[in-house]
């Protein structure tokens, strides 16, 4: 009683205090509903060191001050395999980009669980000791002697293992560690379970002022924006006017007369060839950016933009009409290239999930 006494005025001084700003999801210094100060501040209560950093080669530095626990979430876009090269223990948190390299034992399932409150039902101290939190987000499917809490659908929505130089903890959704959920269920018990090991926790968040070229940002009106409303109207009256010129010479040309050739080659046969060769010269690198430079090429049609479209045009317009976070589209869509084959496989699947979310709009 007197713990969840202690939790409920944590998270009241933390939402009437601080300053107001865009909301920085799962953030230790952001009061909104959505940041994660009053699970940063029950932390440093229990004597916690949190160290909020903004890089990874931040993370790197502080790694080689001692033995830490990581914490890295799906609002973080960064290098992942610097961090997937640190030793000891790391919290991963909700649908991460790089979750291949920082936890490859882990495979996720398509369809993710609703969030809601849910028995731990394992064998896992941290879980058993908060009982029901909320829960959902990836479906996860640990290794072979991983230990699976909060089960949903064919697999669970937090997976725990020892991988040879720590423990890893992957959990679907972050929702339970937000100012807005802490108070809820075993929500606040269970964050401080598996963050309070004993040992300083290196807090990844996305940084402030983004590198040029690495996460798009506004980049002022574009031409359609500036063009008078008059001139508009011309143009659409002039694309209706050809497209009825179009229909009145094409109707007498009669219909198209198709050529027999000597050897039709299916397209889904050439897609597949140069898959092969491909994956034969392990040119994932190639692979990737032939796959980037499609998808970019079709979403920027479908969201009105020019051929040349860059970076800071593409991800901010499809963040607008999608509910994807623009920090993962940037990593997506200009991002590294993969290191191996199963991040390629992901990073298709990623970007045939965006394209099938537009058009479904």
């Amino acid at each position: 009683m007197m713990g969840a006494l202690i939790v409920l005025a944590g998270v009241t001084s933390v939402l009437l205090g601080g300053s107001r700003g865009p909301a920085r999801p799962l953030d230790p210094d952001d009061t909104s509903l959505m940041g994660s100060k009053a699970l940063a501040e029950l932390l440093r209560v229990r004597g916690v060191t949190v160290d909020r950093v903004d890089s990874a080669q931040a993370a790197v530095d502080k790694a080689a001050t001692g033995e830490r626990l990581l914490l890295i979430t799906a609002q973080t876009y960064v290098d992942e395999r610097p961090l997937a090269r640190l030793p000891g223990d790391r919290l991963i948190v909700g649908d991460v980009f790089g979750l291949a390299a920082l936890a490859p034992e882990v495979r996720t399932q398509a369809q993710p669980a609703r969030p809601r409150s849910r028995d731990p039902e394992c064998p896992l101290p941290a879980a058993r000791a908060a009982g029901s939190a909320h829960m959902g987000g990836v479906v996860l499917r640990g290794p072979p002697g991983s230990t699976g809490c909060y089960p949903a659908g064919d697999g669970h929505t937090l997976v725990s293992y020892s991988n040879g130089r720590g423990v890893t903890t992957v959990v679907g959704d972050g929702g339970f560690m937000t100012n807005q959920r802490l108070a809820e269920d075993g929500n606040a018990a269970l964050a401080l379970n598996l963050l309070s090991t004993g040992k300083p926790v290196t807090w990844l968040v996305p940084p402030e002022n983004p590198p040029p070229g690495e996460l798009p940002g506004e980049q002022g009106q574009s031409m359609y924006d500036l063009m008078p409303g008059n001139i508009r109207w011309t143009i659409y009256m002039a694309i209706i006017a050809v497209a009825l010129a179009a229909f009145w010479r094409g109707r007498r040309l009669g219909p198209v007369v198709v050529e027999k050739l000597p050897v039709v080659v299916r397209a889904s046969e050439t897609v597949e060839g140069r898959g092969r060769l491909y994956r034969a010269r392990r040119a994932r690198e190639r692979a990737a950016s032939a796959l980037r430079a499609g998808t970019i090429d079709r979403l920027t049609a479908r969201l009105g933009l020019g051929h040349g479209a860059g970076p800071q045009e593409v991800v901010p317009a499809l963040a607008a009409r999608t509910v994807e976070d623009p920090h993962r589209l940037g990593a997506a869509l200009y991002g590294p290239p993969p290191t191996d084959d199963a991040q390629l496989v992901e990073l298709a699947g990623y970007l045939d999930m965006i394209e099938r979310q537009l058009s479904e709009l």
